[in-house]
């Protein structure tokens, strides 16, 4: 067995030397490399301890980009679309090849061209780490390009709809949520993460850590702090000494969950009539297309929304069907 390993992983030496040094000369290094493994010893890894290299190889990445301020949820996401790449494929990290992508990504007829892209994405990122760290000589997704994906319009609610959901509140938890989420335009987990003493109630702002780990400041209109400071009120009946905004209703009260924000938006949403679904991100969506409509700058949108990149904020410019009639009418006698 140990003769077979040595003379295999001579083989494998060979090839990587003729790949890398094409110039070279592959007789003399053969030599070398026979002369070098006389003095050792040498015992290929089994098929169980090559497939166990694939988790600490997403614990060093994972624990790089935690480093870097990378959020706990984007870093759950990371691992979870990993680990079900390393079933898929049952090999080490350096064994995976292009081919094993491509299966991967089109094992699963269900897949959006979006949740591809989004795996696809997850995997080119890590092995680019993995390439850059020299973990691996070779990236096996470089050669894979991204789906084409089919261009939606973001779901916005109308002002009416938007009165309706208000409407539907049942307390003052319910429509704080409801006015932060629409006035801030903020994801679900900036929401989530802003604490009380952090307002400035004259102001009408507040600090949020965004993507990235990078902190902006949002902004309340006169609704969202009305609702908050009655909602806050209602709070102080109870013993409650919560750093959070927005806390659970029971006790000890602690900070609410992104899952039990979703759901008290669906709860909300469920007691309208409408045949649009309601989410977290749809406040974002319609704040950022009122605000378009009424004639926002691009780049003061972005910086509201925490946008990065400008051609994210251009989107909502695209698709605003009230602004292209506007301007229809404006613009075209």
């Amino acid at each position: 067995m140990v003769a077979n390993d040595t003379a295999r992983l001579l083989m494998e030496l060979e090839t990587i030397a003729a790949t890398l040094i094409p110039d070279a000369d592959i007789v003399k290094l053969k030599l070398r490399f026979e002369e070098v493994t006389n003095n050792y010893t040498v015992d290929r890894k089994t098929l169980e301890a090559l497939e166990n290299d694939f988790k600490d190889k997403v614990d060093f990445y994972l624990s790089a980009l935690r480093i870097e301020g990378y959020s706990e949820q984007t870093l759950q996401g990371n691992r979870y679309d990993l680990m079900s790449f390393s079933e898929f494929v049952n090999k080490a990290v350096v064994q995976v090849t292009t081919s094993d992508v491509r299966r991967f990504l089109a094992s699963n007829p269900q897949w959006a061209a979006s949740t591809v892209a989004k795996k696809l994405s997850t995997l080119k990122a890590f092995y680019k780490w993995m390439t850059a760290e020299e973990f691996i000589l070779h990236d096996p997704t470089a050669k894979i390009r991204t789906p084409k994906q089919e261009k939606r319009l973001p779901k916005a609610m109308s002002p009416d709809e938007l009165e309706m959901i208000r409407d539907a509140c049942q307390d003052s938890r319910e429509r704080a949520l409801v006015e932060v989420f629409y006035s801030t335009g903020c994801r679900i987990s900036e929401l989530a993460g802003m604490k009380t003493a952090t307002i400035d109630w004259q102001n009408g702002s507040l600090p949020v850590i965004g993507k990235g780990n990078k902190e902006r400041i949002v902004y309340l209109n006169g609704k969202a702090i009305y609702q908050l400071k009655k909602y806050l009120v209602d709070r102080q009946f109870e013993e409650d000494d919560c750093e959070y905004l927005f806390t659970t209703n029971r006790r000890p009260y602690r900070q609410m969950t992104t899952v039990a924000i979703r759901n008290i938006i669906n709860k909300i949403a469920s007691r309208v009539e409408t045949s649009k679904k309601v989410t977290p991100h749809v406040f974002r969506h319609s704040m950022a297309t009122m605000a378009i409509n009424n004639g926002i700058e691009l780049g003061d949108l972005q910086q509201l929304l925490g946008h990065s990149n400008p051609s994210t904020t251009l989107r909502y410019i695209m698709v605003s069907e009230e602004r292209k009639k506007n301007a229809h009418k404006r613009f075209v006698q």
